[in-house]
């Protein structure tokens, strides 16, 4: 049981969570392919421009198979279509490696076609399947208000939720509260586990002091600066930033700099909302490569993610600048009220009142008041954070669920494990 294929749409063959585990699998001795569609995700980019159906690259000795999927622009019917075109294409390019079939699935709901496919996969190679969820499909369109319960889109994904759940071998969950979540759905949940996203704290540091990023902002010493990093979108509630960065320089502080690195479909509005309302503080820096993002986050004071209150957060948060943050050694600020709360868990960070400008203002300005000595045990404490959520500590879990799914005296299986932890 060595063979280990990973579904992934949107894998990223430069890094990301997928990327990493595949990366440490296979130097503890496992062969591991990962499989995603071939249009790159907010591009317009498409890796296979001809007839072929599939693509094989390696990339740092990973083997990534590109699905042939049609462009899309947007969140409309064609991309829902290019998401049929990847399970589709899975189906018929999977027999191409049959010489290789896996002994575990791992399937990534970033769309729960994923799921449906690699349980087939699994169904047709008599292999493990491993059920990864990373989105409520579709319990996170009904709280952002997208699509109705009751509607037939919702009773579809929730038939289709609820087959995959029973069916897989093992389910993990990006989000602590998985367990409650399947409870909730009165299925049973000795088969979830968790296993959240991370950083590579090894890579993280070496960029940290090998891709430097000169900005005269950051450079500036004499400026108590709060970054965020990544989309702009409404989810990511950065309108409710500025808010606070204009309510911050009207009380005269005049020296807290508002610094915003990243790109989307709402960052043009932003920056015209900032400019319209002299909110002057507030620096828009587009996007970077993500190998200075290290860097970045070592020149801030406080870094900073926001969101939409919805219920869903009970269970949990998943964000992947959380761990970027925690690893730069800085404190974090959030509205995000949630369960599990993972910056009052490590003490690293504050979550301040979701929606409220006030809030999220007072809680900026406690850390520019906050004395020295308190400040450096969030700091600390961000650092021990991150350490829980290194990639090889992940890998270890995923390696210990993939274990489990062996069946009792699979002895090949137990030389595997045996001969894993010797590389620990």
């Amino acid at each position: 049981m060595k063979n280990i294929w990973i579904l992934n749409h949107y894998a990223d063959p430069s890094g990301g969570r997928h990327y990493k585990f595949a990366q440490n699998l296979i130097k503890k001795g496992y062969n591991v392919k990962i499989f995603r569609a071939s249009t790159i995700h907010n591009s317009n980019k498409n890796k296979i421009m001809d007839s072929r159906k599939y693509l094989c690259e390696l990339h740092n000795n990973i083997p990534f198979i590109f699905i042939k999927a049609r462009d899309y622009v947007g969140n409309g019917k064609q991309r829902v279509l290019n998401m049929v075109d990847y399970a589709h294409g899975l189906m018929s390019v999977s027999k191409e490696f049959d010489s290789e079939k896996p002994d575990v699935i791992y399937a990534s709901s970033v769309h729960p076609l994923s799921w449906l496919a690699g349980y087939k996969l699994a169904k047709r190679y008599n292999a493990k399947f491993i059920a990864e969820t990373r989105d409520l499909w579709p319990e996170t369109l009904v709280a952002m208000g997208r699509i109705k319960r009751n509607s037939i889109p919702a009773k579809i994904l929730y038939s289709l939720e609820k087959f995959i759940y029973k069916r897989a071998d093992k389910l993990i969950f990006t989000f602590p509260g998985g367990k409650d979540y399947v409870e909730s759905r009165g299925l049973d949940v000795s088969k979830v586990r968790y296993i959240n996203n991370g950083v590579d704290i090894d890579e993280f540091n070496d960029n940290k002091l090998n891709c430097i990023f000169e900005d005269e902002d950051l450079n500036d010493n004499n400026t108590f600066k709060i970054l965020y990093t990544g989309s702009m979108g409404i989810a990511n509630s950065l309108d409710c930033l500025l808010d606070a960065a204009k309510l911050i320089l009207e009380r005269g502080h005049k020296d807290i700099r508002f610094i915003l690195f990243g790109s989307g479909y709402q960052k043009e509005e932003l920056e015209k909302y900032a400019k319209n309302n002299n909110i002057t503080n507030a620096i828009f820096k587009g996007r970077v490569e993500k190998r200075y993002i290290p860097n970045i986050l070592n020149k801030s004071n406080l870094n900073i993610f926001l969101g939409k209150n919805i219920y869903l957060y009970k269970y949990g948060l998943s964000v992947n600048k959380m761990f970027e943050y925690f690893a730069s050694g800085k404190p974090v600020l959030s509205n995000i009220e949630c369960g599990y709360d993972m910056l009052k868990k490590y003490n690293c960070g504050i979550t301040v009142k979701g929606g409220s400008t006030e809030a999220l203002a007072e809680g900026i300005l406690k850390f520019y008041n906050m004395p020295k000595e308190e400040y450096g045990i969030y700091c600390a404490n961000a650092l021990r954070a991150a350490e829980n959520f290194d990639f090889k500590i992940l890998t270890d879990k995923l390696e210990k669920v993939i274990l489990e799914t062996q069946p009792k005296g699979d002895e090949d299986f137990a030389d595997t494990f045996n001969k894993s932890q010797k590389t620990v």
